[in-house]
C-alpha cells in the first residue's frame, strides 16, 4: 500500500499580507477564489484565479483574505459522466474552518479566528482500561436541564455547565462521546417532509463545529465566537477530568446522490472524491446516497488533516468513526484491514494517544468487519449487544413461552470475559466496545417495555428502524401499572446494566439509560428534535434508584481491576494486566461441557483474578443466573480464597454486605446477578 503524504497546509493560512488559499483538485481546469463584500455575502468583491502545481494543489493569495472574510470557490472542468463541474456554483472550501449562511440559504466559507487561551489545560489521557464512554447528544443533554440558564440550554456552553459536569462526574463515566458536531444539514427528503436531521449524520464540512449548537450570543458574536464556545466546553470538561470524543462521519457527505445539492467535493472533483462507475452512477455502500472514495490519497488526506485539527487545535481526545468499514475499502471496494488510511489513523505521530473507535460495518458487500480492524483500534461489538439482550430478554421470553430456554450460558460467558473469540490475542479485550444500546435503537428501558418498534412519527409508515430488537415487554406492550411487570422490567434493566459494567472491555452507556429514559418505543428517533430525544432531568422515584445503582456499578468497576483487564490471559502463563479466569457451575465445581451448553443450566460463577502491573492485586466472583426460578449455588473453593464479600445483588440493591466462606450455599433470586470481592 502507498504511504499517505498529508498536505497539512490545505485551506486558508493567514499571513502578514492577507491570506493564502490552497485546494486540491486533479480534474479541474480552472478554480476561482471569490471573496465577498463584508456587508453583502452575495456580492463578489474580489476574485483570484488559482494556479495549479504538480501535486494538483491550486493556490492563490489575497490581502482581503483575513479573519472574518467570507469566500467561496468556483471550479471549471471537463464534462462527462463522472464530472459535475459547474462554474456558476459557489463551493465550500473542503478545509474551511468557518461557515456562514446567506439569507437565501447558500453556504459561504470564512477565514476563522482560532485564537483561544487554553490556560495550560491538558488532556486527561484516561487509560483505556479506566475509560467509560457516555454517548450523548450535544444539544439534547442540556436542553431540559433547569439548572442551566435558559439561553444556554441545548448549547455547547450548556453541556459544560457545572451541573452537567457534576452529574457526569458523580455518575462515574470518564468520557462524553458526542453525536456528530461537524457542521451538518438535513437531507432533502426530510426537509420536504417537514422534518429535520437531529442526530447529525449528514456532514457538510469536516473542520467546522455545528453552529446551531452554540449559544445565540456566540452565533451572532462575530468571527471565532462559535469555535471559542466549543473550545471553552472542551476546556471545562478537561479541567474536570472528562474526555471528549467526537462521532465523525467521513464515509459520506451531505451532497447525497447525484440529484442532491452540490456544495463542495462534488463540484471540485466528483471523479476523485466519490465512488462511481464509468457511467457516473454512484456506488453507495453507506446507504446515504454517496460514498467517499478512500482508495485515493486525496480523501485519505482530508480525513487525516481533519483529525489532526480537532485533536491538536481543539484538543479532542478521541473519535468514533461512523460506518468505518467504508474507510477501509480499497480500489476494488474490498475491505482491507491493512488499508493505508486505517493504519495511518492509529500510527500518525500527530494523533498519538488519541482514542480511535470504529463502527466496524457498512451496508456494502462484506460490510460486517467486527474484529478485523488493525491493532490500536477499538470497535463497537454488536455481537456483545445482541448476546446480552438475548440472554436477559428474548431467552427469558422464549422460556416463558415453551418452558425451555433456547440456549445455555456459554456465549454470554465469552462476552463477560472480553470477547476473545472475536478479537485477537494481540489486541486484547479493550478492542471491544461493549454496549447494550446506542443512539440508534431502543433505549434500555424500552428494551424491556416494547416487543415492536413504534416509529410512525418518523413519517415512513413504521418501515424505518430495525425489526431485530432482541427485546421483551414482559407481557404488555408499552407503559403499564402492573406492579409485577414493572418489577420484572426494572430488574431486567439492572441485569443489563450490571452485565455491561462488569464485563471485560470498554463499556459505553447511552445517555439516559442510567436512569431508564424512554423514547416511547421509537427505535430510530433520528428526526426528532424534541422532548422525545432530549435528556430529562426530572425523574420518578424508581429512576432515581436506578441512577444510584448505575453510580454504584461504575464505582465497583473502578475499584476492582479484575473487571477491566488490558490483555487476554494465556493458560499457564502470567500475563501482566490480564485476568486469570476460573469458571464454576452452581455446585461450585469446574464447568463441564453440559454446564456450558445446556439450556437447563444457565447459572455460572466467574472467578477473575488480576495479574497486577500498575494496581494492587484484586479478585472478584460474579454469579450470573439466567432462569426465572430461584436457584441455590455453592460458593467455589479456590487456592488463596478464604471468603467472599457481597458487593452487589441485582435482585436487592439493599442486601447487607455479608461475608461468606467457600462452600457456603446461597439462594439466588430468579434471573439475577451477584458480585463479590474474593479475599
Amino acid at each position: 500500500m502507498p504511504t499517505i503524504d498529508p498536505l497539512t497546509d490545505l485551506g486558508v493560512r493567514v499571513t502578514p499580507n492577507g491570506g493564502q488559499l490552497r485546494v486540491w483538485s486533479a480534474h479541474a481546469t480552472a478554480i476561482e477564489l471569490c471573496i465577498f463584500d463584508e456587508k453583502d455575502p452575495t456580492w463578489v468583491a474580489a476574485s483570484v484565479q488559482l494556479t495549479k502545481d504538480a501535486a494538483d494543489v491550486w493556490s492563490g493569495a489575497s490581502p482581503s483574505l483575513v479573519a472574518g472574510a467570507r469566500y467561496s470557490l468556483r471550479a471549471t472542468g471537463p464534462t462527462g459522466p463522472t464530472h459535475k463541474f459547474d462554474s456558476s456554483l459557489h463551493l465550500i472550501d473542503p478545509y474551511s474552518r468557518g461557515l456562514a449562511r446567506t439569507a437565501a440559504g447558500d453556504w459561504r466559507s470564512y477565514v476563522q479566528d482560532d485564537a483561544f487561551d487554553w490556560n495550560g489545560t491538558k488532556k486527561p489521557n484516561t487509560p483505556l482500561d479506566h475509560t467509560v464512554l457516555y454517548e450523548a447528544h450535544a444539544k439534547g443533554i442540556s436542553k431540559l436541564n433547569p439548572a442551566v440558564p435558559e439561553e444556554l440550554r441545548g448549547t455547547y456552553a450548556g453541556l459544560a455547565n457545572d451541573t452537567a459536569i457534576t452529574y457526569l462526574k458523580d455518575l462515574g463515566v470518564t468520557a462524553i462521546q458526542l453525536l456528530p458536531v461537524h457542521q451538518f444539514v438535513s437531507e432533502q427528503r426530510l426537509i420536504k417532509q417537514g422534518l429535520m436531521n437531529y442526530w447529525g449524520y449528514n456532514t457538510l464540512n469536516f473542520f467546522t463545529p455545528h453552529a446551531a449548537y452554540a449559544s445565540r450570543e456566540a452565533q451572532f458574536g462575530g468571527t471565532g465566537a462559535v469555535l471559542r464556545e466549543f473550545k471553552g466546553m472542551v476546556k471545562l470538561l478537561h479541567e474536570a477530568g472528562l474526555e471528549v470524543i467526537l462521532d465523525v462521519v467521513f464515509n459520506h457527505t451531505a451532497e447525497e446522490g447525484i440529484g442532491g445539492p452540490t456544495t463542495s467535493l462534488r463540484g471540485l472533483d466528483n471523479a476523485s472524491y466519490y465512488r462511481q462507475d464509468a457511467k457516473g452512477n454512484y456506488i453507495d455502500v453507506t446507504g446515504c446516497g454517496n460514498t467517499v472514495n478512500f482508495a485515493l490519497p486525496a480523501a485519505q488526506r482530508l480525513v487525516l488533516d481533519s483529525l489532526r485539527y480537532w485533536a491538536n487545535e481543539v484538543q479532542i481526545d478521541g473519535f468514533r468513526f461512523d460506518l468505518a468499514a467504508t474507510l477501509g475499502r480499497d480500489e476494488k471496494l474490498d475491505f482491507d484491514p491493512n488499508h493505508p488510511l486505517l493504519e495511518a489513523i492509529v500510527n500518525d505521530p500527530q494523533l498519538e494517544n488519541v482514542k480511535m473507535i470504529a463502527e466496524p460495518w457498512d451496508v456494502g458487500m462484506g460490510g460486517w468487519q467486527v474484529g478485523n480492524f488493525p491493532d490500536r483500534w477499538s470497535e463497537w461489538n454488536d455481537d456483545y449487544r445482541d448476546r446480552v439482550r438475548n440472554f436477559w430478554l428474548t431467552d427469558i421470553a422464549a422460556t416463558r413461552a415453551t418452558g425451555v430456554a433456547p440456549i445455555g450460558i456459554g456465549q454470554l460467558a465469552s462476552k463477560l470475559s472480553g470477547s476473545a473469540g472475536v478479537f485477537s490475542q494481540e489486541r486484547g479485550p479493550l478492542a471491544s466496545v461493549n454496549f447494550v444500546t446506542a443512539h440508534d435503537g431502543f433505549t434500555l428501558a424500552d428494551l424491556t417495555a416494547y416487543n415492536q418498534k413504534h416509529n410512525l412519527g418518523n413519517g415512513e409508515n413504521n418501515r424505518d428502524g430495525t425489526d431485530s430488537n432482541h427485546s421483551f415487554n414482559y407481557g404488555v406492550e408499552g407503559p403499564t401499572h402492573d406492579a409485577t411487570i414493572l418489577s420484572a422490567r426494572e430488574k431486567a434493566i439492572r441485569n443489563l446494566l450490571g452485565t455491561l459494567l462488569l464485563s471485560a472491555g470498554l463499556p459505553m452507556i447511552t445517555a439516559g439509560d442510567e436512569f431508564g429514559r424512554s423514547q416511547r418505543g421509537n427505535n430510530n428517533a433520528y428526526c426528532h428534535d424534541s422532548e422525545l430525544t432530549w435528556l430529562p432531568w426530572e425523574h420518578e422515584d424508581w429512576q432515581d434508584d436506578l441512577l444510584l445503582i448505575s453510580q454504584k456499578l461504575l464505582r465497583l468497576r473502578n475499584e476492582n481491576p479484575a473487571l477491566r483487564p488490558v490483555r487476554f490471559g494465556i493458560f499457564g502463563e502470567t500475563v501482566p494486566s490480564a485476568t486469570q479466569m476460573d469458571w464454576f457451575n452452581k455446585e461450585g465445581l469446574s464447568m463441564s461441557i453440559t454446564d456450558w451448553d445446556s439450556p437447563a443450566e444457565r447459572t455460572l460463577q466467574y472467578l477473575a483474578a488480576s495479574t497486577p502491573e500498575f494496581e494492587e492485586f484484586n479478585r472478584i466472583l460474579l454469579i450470573v443466573h439466567g432462569l426465572e426460578v430461584e436457584e441455590t449455588v455453592t460458593l467455589p473453593e479456590h487456592e488463596g480464597v478464604t471468603s467472599y464479600e457481597l458487593l452487589w445483588n441485582s435482585a436487592d440493591d439493599h442486601a447487607p454486605k455479608e461475608i461468606h466462606a467457600p462452600t457456603t450455599e446461597l439462594k439466588l433470586a430468579p434471573a439475577s446477578m451477584q458480585l463479590f470481592r474474593a479475599h
